[in-house]
């Protein structure tokens, strides 16, 4: 995976080519291992802590939409620490571009 954490993908086990039946499957299986109320009593925290990340998984990657932005994010960054020259080009998000392209700065300001 590209990503330098633990993908979402390896949380649960499965390929990133995995479907809605097969992303389902996996969750409903770790969450019968690993759920708080089925553990013992020793191992409820680390259990806890394991439950909300595979949770989290199951969140993001059911939903068609934000798994798409997970996956845009995944496999669509560079190494680069400052960004790719493609989003370096675009910088329209920026609040600071945004101002320089509205015109004289110094007629903003309150003096």
């Amino acid at each position: 995976m590209a990503s330098s954490t633990t993908s979402l993908y390896l949380v649960l086990g499965i390929p990133t080519t995995a479907d809605e039946n097969e992303i389902r499957a996996a969750y409903r299986r770790l969450a019968r291992t690993c759920h708080p109320d089925v553990v013992s009593i020793k191992k409820k925290e680390m259990s806890a802590n394991l439950f909300m990340k595979i949770h989290a998984a199951y969140s993001t990657l059911s939903d068609p939409d934000k798994r798409a932005d997970y996956d845009k994010g995944l496999y669509g960054r560079n190494n680069n620490p400052f960004g790719s020259s493609a989003t370096m080009a675009a910088p329209a998000s920026s609040g600071f571009y945004s101002y320089r392209r509205r015109g004289n700065w110094e007629t903003d300001q309150c003096w």
